[in-house]
């Protein structure tokens, strides 16, 4: 199964962007799906994991109560609505498969698989 981002683009602080992550083929073997975005310099960071199972969201700090992960089972893609963008949001953004069935541990990039190419986000100022 590959994972393919889309809907990056640069926007002014404040707007707001809707990034997809789309799987290519079926997801049973997975248990959700997370978004981790990248800066220039700066290492990969979680953003965001919407667990199958029971349709668990989690967020990072920094994103709460701006973006909203979201899925939708018959297009087998996985929604990231982001809104009052800041400057500091700009990045690569990410999806990848949840391997743990256990949301524990939900920021380690380790159980995650199937990594896409990723989306670019640039907010400026």
């Amino acid at each position: 199964v590959q994972l393919q981002a889309s809907g990056g683009g640069r926007v002014q602080a404040g707007g707001s962007l809707r990034l997809s992550c789309a799987a290519s083929g079926p997801t049973s073997n997975s248990y959700g799906v997370g978004w981790f975005r990248q800066a220039p310099g700066k290492d990969r960071e979680f953003v965001a994991l919407i667990m199958f199972e029971d349709d668990k969201r989690i967020y990072a700090d920094s994103v709460t109560g701006r973006f909203t992960i979201s899925r939708d089972v018959d297009r087998n893609t996985v929604y990231l609505q982001m809104n009052s963008l800041k400057p500091e949001d700009t990045a690569v953004y990410l999806c990848a498969l949840r391997s743990s069935r256990s949301s524990s541990f939900y920021s380690r990039s380790s159980l995650y698989r199937n990594w896409g190419q990723g989306t670019l986000v640039t907010v400026s100022s």
